[in-house]
C-alpha cells in the first residue's frame, strides 16, 4: 500500500497498524455467488447483487452538482448507476457493451431505481466454481475512501493479503485454557481468519462469539486489576467501632425503619471503612430510595471514630436542602453541622473555617467551595459526593488531599444504571445499590397527552393548585442554540401566564442563562410556596425538593431521553399526596420516541427504565463518568451479549482474586497479552 492510501486509512478509519487493519471487522457477509435479476431490487433491502450489460454512461451537471450516470440492463429491467466523486477515474473504467457484476444498496431518485457508488467488476462466470458458497465480507468505508477506489471490497483485499501473510505464532492464544475448553472456542488465529473470511456461517458465528468474549474478558480483567491495585496499595483510616452517636441516632432519632436494601448497603460500607484501605464506593439508588439516610449514618460512623465528614453537592440549593434535612435529624444530638457554599458571606465563612480546622465542626455540607485551598479539616475521615457525574475525577481527588491519610469516599447517584453496565463502567469504584423504596411512598401516575389536550392539562394543574399544591412545567434544551432555548422557554412562559394570570397565580422561571443569584431566588420562592408554578428548563433535573409539588408537566417530552424523563418525574411524589407526571407531545412521533413514552407510562422502576434506555440508546458515555478500563468494544454489545458480559466478568474477577500477579502457568497467555497492550494497561506493578 502506498503512502497516499495509508494516509487516507489513518485519517478516515484510524487504521495506523496491521493490528488496526485486522480489527477492522466486517459489518456483514454476503453470499456473492447469488445474482438477482434487476427486477428483484427493492429499496427496502440492504444490498443486492445483479449482473447486466452497461448500456451507456454520461456526465451531467456542473460544479458541485456534477455526477456520472450509467445504465445497466438485464433481461428483466434496467438500473441507474451514479457516482458523485472520483468521476474521471471511474469514467475510464466503464466500457459500454461490457457485462458487469454490480453490488450495492438500491435507492430511488426521480422515480428511477439506482445504486450510488456501486462496487463493480467485469463478469467472469468461470472465476468461481458453480455452487460454491463464498461469504464475502462487507466492510465499513467512507465516501472519501470510495472515491479513491478504497471501497469495502478493496479493504477486503488488503485484509486477505494480511491474513495470508500471518502465521499462528503472530496471533498467539491469549485466553486461559478453562473458557477455551468449556465454550469450545476456536483458536485466536482461526477466529481472526473466520471473522473476516469464513468457510461457513457456523465458522463465522463461532469466531464472533470467541472474539466478543475476549473483548469483555480483558476489559473485566483490567478493571479487576485496577480495583485490586487500589485496595492493596491505598491506605485508609480505620473506623474500628460503631459507637454511641450511631447507636443513639439509630435507636432514638431514625424517622423511619431502614429498608433491607439500606441495611445491606450500610453493612458493605461499614466493612469497607474498617479494613484499613481507602473506600471508594458508588452508592446507586433510585429517586427517593433513601441514599441520604445511608450517607448520614456513614457520617455518624466517622464521628464515632473521632473523624469529620463532609457532604458535597453540585448546586447550592441541593447543598442547602441536605444541610437543612441533616440539621433537623441531628437537632437533639451533640454534633455541630455547618453549611459552606460560594455565597456564604465572609463574616460567617471565617468562623466556619476556623472551627472546621480546630475540629469543632463535625459535619460540613457544601458545594465546590469545599475544594478551595482555604478549607482545611482537622481530621477528615469521610467525603460524601452527591450526584457524582456533576464532579470530575480530578475534583474528587482534591478532597483526598484534605487529609494526611486519604478519606473514605462515598459517591451517590440517583441515575439508575443496569448492574452489568455499572460493573463494567466504574473501574475505580466498588458498587452498592439500594433497589427498594421506603414503604408508604405513592407511585407517581404518568400519562401521555398530545398538544391538542393542553387546555385540559392546564385545567388539571388549576385543580391541584386549588388544593394548595404546586406544579412544574419543564421545557427542553435545544442544544444547537441557546438563543432558541430561551425563545422557546419565554414563549412557553407567556403561554402559561395566559392560563394562570397574576395576581391570582404566581410563577417562578428558572433557566441556565440566569445569573446564579436570580436562579437561586426564583427557586427559593417556589420552595417557600411564594409561587405555585415553576417554569424551567432541565436545570431543575437534580436538586429541588418540594414535597408540596404534585404535578410535573414535561413539554415536548419526545425530545428527552428516558433517564432524563425519569429524573424529572422524581421531582414530584416526594410528599404524602398523590402526584402526577404529564408527558406532552405533538402527534408526529417516531417509533423510538413512542417506545420511550410508553415505558415511562408503564413503570416507575428506575432500573427497568435504565435497562430499556440502554437497549434503545446503547451505553453512551454514562453521563461522562466512565473512568478506568474504557469500554472500547468493537464486537460485543452490552445489551445483546448480556450472557457473555456476566460470564466474562465472573471469570475475570475469579482469576485476578486467585492469582493477582498472573504467575500460574495457565494464566501466562493472559499476562503476556496484557504486557503487549502498551498504553492500554492500568496495572503499574506487572513485571
Amino acid at each position: 500500500m502506498g503512502p497516499l492510501r495509508a494516509d487516507l486509512l489513518k485519517k478516515e478509519l484510524s487504521i495506523f497498524t496491521y493490528k488496526d487493519l485486522l480489527d477492522h471487522f466486517p459489518l456483514r457477509h454476503i453470499d456473492k455467488t447469488r445474482v438477482d435479476p434487476i427486477r428483484a431490487a427493492r429499496t427496502t433491502i440492504d444490498y443486492i447483487q445483479v449482473s447486466g450489460t452497461l448500456v451507456n454512461s454520461q456526465c451531467l451537471g456542473e460544479g458541485r452538482s456534477r455526477r456520472l450516470v450509467a445504465t445497466l440492463k438485464d433481461a428483466t429491467d434496467e438500473l441507474e448507476l451514479v457516482w458523485f466523486q472520483g468521476i474521471p477515474w471511474i469514467q475510464k473504467q466503464l466500457v459500454p457493451g461490457q457485462t458487469y457484476l454490480v453490488f450495492g444498496k438500491p435507492s430511488v431518485f426521480n422515480g428511477r431505481l439506482q445504486i450510488s457508488h456501486p462496487e463493480m467488476e467485469v463478469l467472469a462466470p468461470a472465476a468461481r466454481p458453480a455452487g460454491s458458497a463464498v461469504l464475502e465480507p462487507i466492510y465499513p468505508s467512507t465516501e472519501k475512501l470510495k472515491a479513491k477506489s478504497m471501497n469495502g471490497r478493496q479493504l477486503g483485499k488488503f485484509i486477505r493479503q494480511l491474513l495470508e501473510a500471518l502465521k499462528p505464532a503472530d496471533l498467539p492464544e491469549n485466553l486461559p485454557p478453562g473458557p477455551l475448553e468449556k465454550f469450545r472456542f476456536p483458536s485466536r488465529f482461526d477466529a481472526y481468519q473466520s471473522i473476516h473470511f469464513p468457510a461457513t456461517e457456523a465458522a463465522y458465528h463461532q469466531a464472533l462469539e470467541r472474539l466478543k468474549f475476549e473483548e469483555l474478558f480483558f476489559s473485566q480483567v483490567r478493571l479487576s486489576l485496577v480495583r485490586l491495585e487500589r485496595n492493596r496499595h491505598s491506605r485508609g483510616v480505620v473506623f474500628s467501632q460503631v459507637g454511641d452517636l450511631f447507636n443513639d441516632f439509630y435507636r432514638q432519632h431514625l424517622p423511619f425503619p431502614l429498608t433491607n436494601a439500606q441495611k445491606r448497603v450500610l453493612k458493605e460500607i461499614r466493612h469497607d471503612m474498617g479494613k484499613g484501605s481507602q473506600m471508594n464506593r458508588l452508592l446507586q439508588g433510585d429517586v427517593g430510595s433513601g441514599k441520604t439516610m445511608v450517607a448520614l449514618l456513614s457520617m455518624l460512623l466517622a464521628a464515632d471514630n473521632g473523624y469529620q465528614a463532609c457532604l458535597m453537592a453540585p448546586t447550592e440549593i441541593l447543598a442547602r436542602q441536605h444541610y437543612e434535612s441533616i440539621s433537623v435529624l441531628l437537632k437533639d444530638m451533640p454534633l455541630q453541622v455547618e453549611l459552606l457554599t460560594g455565597s456564604t458571606r465572609a463574616a460567617r465563612r471565617k468562623p466556619i473555617l476556623e472551627r472546621l480546622a480546630n475540629g469543632e465542626i463535625h459535619f460540613v455540607v457544601g458545594t465546590h467551595a469545599l475544594l478551595e485551598e482555604k478549607v482545611v479539616f482537622h481530621r477528615l475521615g469521610l467525603a460524601v459526593i452527591d450526584e457524582q457525574h456533576r464532579f470530575g475525577v480530578a475534583q474528587r481527588a482534591r478532597l483526598w488531599k484534605k487529609a494526611a491519610v486519604p478519606p473514605h469516599i462515598l459517591v451517590m447517584t440517583a441515575t439508575p444504571i443496569p448492574r452489568t453496565l455499572a460493573m463494567t463502567a466504574y473501574g475505580d469504584l466498588d458498587y452498592s445499590v439500594i433497589d427498594e423504596l421506603p414503604p408508604g411512598r405513592l407511585p407517581v401516575q404518568t400519562v401521555h397527552r398530545y398538544d391538542d389536550a393542553r387546555a385540559s392539562v392546564m385545567d388539571f394543574i388549576r385543580t391541584e393548585i386549588g388544593k394548595g399544591r404546586q406544579a412544574y412545567i419543564i421545557f427542553p434544551l435545544i442544544e444547537e442554540s441557546e438563543k432558541l432555548d430561551l425563545e422557546n422557554l419565554m414563549r412557553g412562559y407567556e403561554n402559561v401566564k395566559a392560563f394562570f394570570p397574576e395576581p391570582k397565580y404566581w410563577i417562578s422561571m428558572v433557566h441556565g442563562r440566569q445569573p446564579p443569584d436570580t436562579k437561586e431566588t426564583n427557586m427559593q420562592r417556589f420552595v417557600r410556596h411564594d409561587t405555585q408554578i415553576m417554569v424551567a428548563t432541565t436545570v431543575i433535573e437534580v436538586g429541588v425538593n418540594v414535597p408540596n409539588a404534585t404535578v410535573m408537566v414535561i413539554e415536548s417530552a419526545e425530545k428527552f431521553g428516558l433517564s432524563q424523563l425519569h429524573q424529572l418525574r422524581g421531582r414530584v411524589g416526594r410528599g404524602a399526596e398523590k402526584s402526577f407526571c404529564i408527558l406532552l407531545t405533538g402527534r408526529q412521533l417516531n417509533s423510538e420516541a413512542r417506545e420511550r413514552l410508553n415505558t415511562m407510562v408503564a413503570t416507575n422502576d428506575g432500573f427497568l427504565i435504565a435497562e430499556k434506555d440502554l437497549a434503545l440508546r446503547g451505553p453512551g458515555d454514562i453521563e461522562g463518568t466512565r473512568q478506568s478500563g474504557e469500554l472500547a468494544l468493537k464486537l460485543a454489545d452490552l445489551v445483546a451479549d448480556k450472557k457473555w458480559v456476566e460470564i466474562a466478568g465472573e471469570l475475570a474477577r475469579r482469576l485476578v482474586t486467585a492469582d493477582p500477579e498472573l504467575r500460574e502457568p495457565a494464566h501466562q497467555p493472559v499476562r503476556l497479552f496484557l504486557l503487549s497492550q502498551k498504553g492500554k494497561l492500568a496495572w503499574s506493578r506487572i513485571s
